[in-house]
């Protein structure tokens, strides 16, 4: 996409049937654009794939997504195909992610703990996913939204756990690779793609509340690092140490172990952060 064509407008057939009376631009980048919207009927996220040079999968990623948001029942979803690649319509999500919740703690330093409760209604949310037979593929702090009725699991269009049609479907090649299990990275590293599984959600979690409590992440690597040196830092470990205080730092360095056995599950996460309330 070029720069003129930047951001990509609501095709004309979505828009028609939306009627939207307001729209906002949320994200344009990696091959997805993506718009809130505010119709008759409500408000919704209305998301664009489009092929980038790296990633042609991303032109399918919205109706990928459609197929496992309509599989697991969330709200009204419909998605469908346009001229650079696909679309899908879903409810939008009010609230605020993990990371920005937590940015307060983070002014305050290492020595407060942040909102076991936060923690809780995110580990509710993942567990609640898990529970349903799929995997998310893709956990991390912008994902996790935090409203006022709990934690939405959003962006599912890496989830793996029922049937997506060909015509929709890809390889799983990782996620953001700062949450990335060692043994998602290693096998990317060694075969270019992966299986996700609910130990690699569980860890994904547990980078998630790490950066967000600290600012850091959870494996070091500099900035300018290629992904596949990303990955490989992440696959040789270890993670830095874990300093947050409290129940929360046990249970990250917990989710955060290299061997996926030991990773609790996503229940038992749960029962943890109930007990340290």
């Amino acid at each position: 996409m070029t720069a003129a064509e930047a951001p990509y407008e609501i095709p004309a057939d979505v828009s028609a049937a939306l009627d939207p009376h307001e729209r906002r631009l949320v994200l344009d980048r990696r091959g997805s654009t993506v718009w809130d919207v505010e119709t008759e009927r409500g408000r919704c996220a209305v998301k664009l794939g489009y092929p980038t040079a790296p990633h042609a999968w991303t032109a399918l990623a919205p109706a990928r997504e459609g197929v496992v948001l309509r599989q697991l029942g969330r709200g009204e979803v419909s998605y469908g195909d346009w001229e650079h690649g696909t679309w899908n319509v879903q409810p939008w999500h009010q609230g605020i992610s993990l990371y920005d919740r937590w940015r307060p703690h983070r002014a305050e330093g290492a020595s407060s703990e942040p909102g076991l409760a936060d923690a809780l209604s995110c580990a509710r949310a993942v567990a609640a996913l898990h529970a349903t037979g799929w995997v998310h593929g893709d956990v991390q702090p912008a994902h996790l939204i935090i409203g006022a009725g709990g934690t939405a699991l959003i962006d599912l269009a890496l989830a793996h756990g029922g049937e997506v049609p060909a015509a929709y479907d890809f390889r799983y090649r990782g996620c953001l690779v700062h949450y990335e299990s060692p043994e998602i990275s290693r096998s990317v590293l060694e075969t270019g793609a992966a299986t996700p599984s609910t130990a690699s959600d569980v860890y994904a979690l547990g980078a998630s509340l790490f950066i967000s409590a600290t600012g850091l992440r959870h494996v070091a690597y500099p900035d300018d690092a290629s992904r596949a040196e990303q990955r490989q830092a992440i696959a040789d470990g270890p993670h830095r140490p874990v300093e947050v205080p409290g129940v929360l730092g046990g249970l990250i360095e917990a989710t955060l172990s290299p061997r996926p056995a030991d990773r609790p599950t996503g229940a038992e996460v749960c029962a943890e952060l109930s007990g340290g309330r």
